[in-house]
């Protein structure tokens, strides 16, 4: 919450619309490909929205070698896409991150298993199993589940084995593993393109068992913040980004082929992304305040379940300064 005093003042003081001749330069780091996942940045560069907010955004998209902290710490971006585990992990490394939005309200994050695999309840059922589980960050929000229910994830018969996942769903229809790591947007559905029926599997979704955690945020360093400039046009860069979220959500199948545009490997298809864009809006929600508002309770939540961790939580201690309401706020004006 912590931004200074100094540059607090001065940015409320500039206007959101800029009336400088040229566009101010951005650039956002994506956490994954272009997807769905990521619409509301596409929507809002095709429909003008950061044109008209005095902004040129390059979205630079994500992928399996690309950590969105390092790319930030290093200088690549201004604004990363990151899931707050992840964020908050990097941060008490040493990169000050700070949330200055967030666009998911809810969790999408699942473990999908076979039903003929005999999992019913994670409490008992876990142990001595396979379990596939994405890394590069993604398996913090895994790692503290586990850690809540006591199961070690070093392998034997009172612990879980833990494959490392490719972002794919092929531990799971090769029986590699008795559940995988699975979004509601993307892989869950890849499972039934794969022909197998919802009825023949058993999901566990994060948001059930009480250990979700908060995911797409829109994040940006503490020296940024610091800066009156940079400031306004972060707010601007809201302001925008948002309007491209709300009008994803009222118009899926438009988005959908907007991100479909914007894919320059052509690996995704129509009816794909429609699906996603489908399921993702349901994980933004419509806040009182606002899309894009950060919940000071939801980040306390978030907070709580990294620090059950154990004897090797995900953070050690409570963040500081991790996020500011003050971004978004000046985006309202």
């Amino acid at each position: 919450m912590r931004i200074l005093a100094l540059a607090l003042t001065a940015a409320t003081g500039l206007t959101l619309t800029t009336a400088a001749n040229a566009a101010d330069r951005l650039t956002l780091q994506l956490k994954w490909v272009t997807q769905a996942q990521f619409a509301g940045y596409y929507v809002a560069q095709d429909k003008g929205f950061y044109e008209e907010a005095g902004l040129d955004v390059e979205i630079k998209p994500g992928g399996p070698d690309i950590a969105p902290p390092q790319v930030i710490a290093g200088g690549g971006a201004d604004v990363i896409v990151e899931w707050m585990p992840a964020a908050l992990a990097s941060r008490e490394k040493g990169v000050p991150l700070v949330n200055i939005a967030q666009v998911f309200q809810k969790s999408g994050m699942m473990l999908t298993c076979r039903k003929d695999s005999g999992i019913v309840d994670p409490k008992t059922d876990f142990k001595g199993r396979t379990l596939g589980v994405w890394f590069y960050g993604n398996e913090y929000p895994f790692l503290s589940w586990m850690a809540t229910l006591g199961i070690p994830t070093d392998g034997g018969p009172d612990g879980v084995t833990v494959v490392k996942q490719g972002f794919n769903v092929d531990p799971l229809l090769q029986r590699q593993a008795d559940c995988i790591s699975t979004m509601t947007y993307n892989e869950y559905g890849q499972v039934l393109d794969a022909g197998i029926k919802p009825e023949e599997l058993t999901v566990f979704k994060y948001e059930d068992q009480g250990v979700a955690t908060l995911e797409d945020g829109l994040y940006t360093v503490e020296k940024n913040l610091e800066d009156p400039a940079m400031v306004d046009k972060l707010a601007r860069f809201v302001k925008a980004s948002m309007q491209g979220w709300s009008y994803a959500v009222e118009n899926p199948d438009e988005a959908a082929e907007i991100v479909l545009e914007n894919d320059a490997t052509g690996a995704q298809t129509e009816e794909h992304q429609k699906r996603m864009m489908g399921e993702v809006a349901q994980l933004i929600g419509s806040p009182a305040e606002g899309v894009g508002y950060l919940d000071p309770a939801a980040y306390e939540r978030t907070v709580k379940v990294l620090l059950s961790g154990g004897s090797d939580p995900v953070i050690s201690k409570a963040p500081s300064g991790a996020w500011t309401h003050d971004v978004f706020e000046a985006s309202k004006k």
